[in-house]
């Protein structure tokens, strides 16, 4: 298939800037692919829609303040860092900006803080390698001088507000690691995990720290072509044997967003069982991709052309999942990450 079958027309006012006061207010979009058709709803009724056995599966990874503001050693002059991943202590991928001026050898210092880096590497993307040094642990200095990592369709002058930093996490967010939100998993309250309780459903936690695999661009016609970048990921024992349990009895496997899904597909076996482990997953789910684990799917309405936006039509069908994207366009859903979602059954 050809990427540009996986692309919509979206009014740029229909990108949500905010979030909503409550995270439990954002419409739903509830998508039955066996009949082909969809119905406007809430999130709030989502519990409505859960039934006694099933197995909510949220992802618990907790966003780290990966944007960081500092100025070349001696020149002074501004530099951004968007850190990716942690090849080892001290040492970090990262994206930054103005790249062209900021090759191996090259000296940042991050504000009044002790924090420091020098590129160490750099490659043909964009991507520097940068090894950080402190008079503090690194994660500590990170905290201290970092910013929410907001995604770059979030437009503000001030960039990242204090509210983001509570916000832009989700209720569940304990393994630190991630550069971005599940953001599936930003619409849930304590309300709404009471209700599924008392609708019978369970929840299982397992981790998958997002990495900059979920949101780099697909830079191939042909989709067959391209791959998601490696995250980590991890699912206990208990959440393994609660989603097995769980599926020898009948019940549904809810996934709370396509890093979820991912996680679980990738430790899914052929007969849809579900083994413990960690690692780094390369899962790349494309149309035609067979599911194994997961029943129904709860995510945000994604980009046009982006790998998420290829996963979620793996699941519901292209065709039918374009429709009903066009359809929420119309509606005026919000989109994107402090957006709306959409329940596929």
């Amino acid at each position: 298939m050809q990427l540009s079958e996986f692309d919509y027309e979206l009014p740029e006012e229909l990108i949500a800037q905010q979030p909503l006061e409550r995270r439990d207010a954002s419409r739903m979009l509830v998508v039955n692919r066996a009949a082909e058709a969809w119905n406007e709803s809430t999130f709030a009724s989502f519990p409505e829609l859960l039934r006694a056995g099933d197995v909510v599966v949220i992802n618990n990874t907790r966003v780290f303040p990966a944007r960081l503001l500092g100025q070349r050693d001696p020149s002074g002059g501004r530099v951004e860092v968007f850190l990716l991943r942690e090849i080892e202590p001290s040492i970090w991928e990262a994206l930054v900006r103005p790249a062209h001026r900021l090759n191996e050898g090259a000296q940042v210092r991050f504000g009044d803080s002790s924090l420091r880096a020098e590129v160490v590497a750099s490659s043909t993307r964009g991507l520097r390698t940068l090894k950080f040094a402190g008079e503090k642990p690194l994660d500590t200095l990170i905290d201290e001088v970092g910013q929410t990592p907001l995604p770059p369709y979030i437009k503000r002058m001030s960039g990242s507000s204090e509210t983001d930093r509570e916000r832009y996490q989700t209720m569940f967010a304990r393994e630190r690691g991630a550069i971005a939100a599940p953001t599936a998993g930003l619409h849930f309250t304590p309300e709404i995990i009471k209700a599924l309780h008392e609708r019978g459903a369970r929840i299982a936690e397992i981790t998958l720290h997002v990495g900059y695999g979920t949101f780099e661009p697909v830079r191939v016609d042909e989709i067959a072509g391209h791959k998601v970048a490696a995250e980590f990921f991890n699912v206990s024992d208990a959440a393994a044997q609660m989603i097995n349990e769980a599926r020898a009895a009948g019940g549904r496997i809810v996934a709370i967003g396509t890093t979820t899904t991912r996680a679980l597909e990738t430790a899914a076996g052929d007969d849809g069982i579900i083994s413990a482990g960690n690692g780094a997953t390369e899962l790349t789910i494309k149309p035609g991709y067979k599911f194994r684990a997961v029943d129904a799917l709860l995510t945000n309405f994604h980009l046009p052309r982006s790998s998420l936006l290829i996963l979620v039509s793996a699941f519901v069908g292209p065709e039918l999942a374009l429709n009903a994207y066009r359809d929420a366009v119309k509606a005026r859903f919000r989109f994107y990450s402090y957006g709306d979602c959409m329940f596929v059954i």
